[in-house]
């Protein structure tokens, strides 16, 4: 019986209000507020407000580097199309080229075969009255040839005919 007194005793006296230790309770709580605020509070919060103004000055960073990026995109599109115009260009520069080429060439070759036909017109030209200075060169020595004949013998006219006939046939080939 005594423990159940003992235990009834207990619970009695700590049922009653004690506002020492409330107020005890109260001023230890304010310390380590106080405590944590000083060594712990602040030096996390002044680490929060670095990794705030870090993350703010990486996210600025990034947002330049974006809108350098894209500068720089733009820049390398102009010039590349600006290449595809000059590249454009070379070539049609070049075609004309080509052209200009192409008709100089064909102008030269005809002046070319214009004079090898001029040339060889002469030549035949040339030939030609060559040819002509001989057959009159034969024709005359047929010609005292045949009066040399008509001297030696006195032919008919059907005969001077046929002989006339034979000489210029001999002349033609």
């Amino acid at each position: 019986m005594l423990t159940n007194q003992f235990v009834l005793g207990v619970t009695e006296s700590t049922q009653k209000f004690n506002g020492g230790d409330i107020l005890y309770t109260v001023a230890a709580f304010a310390v380590l507020l106080f405590i944590l605020k000083k060594v712990a509070w602040g030096p996390l919060m002044g680490i929060m407000i670095k990794r705030e103004e870090y993350i703010a000055n990486e996210i600025s960073a990034a947002e330049k580097s974006r809108i350098e990026s894209n500068q720089f995109l733009e820049e390398q599109k102009a010039l590349l199309k600006e290449a595809r115009i000059e590249a454009q260009a070379m070539i049609e520069n070049s075609k004309e080229h080509g052209e200009v080429q192409r008709e100089e060439i064909i102008q030269v070759a005809r002046q070319e075969a214009d004079r090898l036909k001029e040339s060889a017109r002469l030549e035949i030209n040339e030939q030609k009255e060559q040819a002509i200075v001989a057959l009159r060169e034969q024709v005359a020595s047929l010609s005292v040839l045949i009066a040399s004949k008509v001297i030696e013998k006195e032919l008919s006219e059907d005969d001077q005919q046929k002989l006339i006939n034979e000489y210029i046939q001999k002349a033609g080939e």
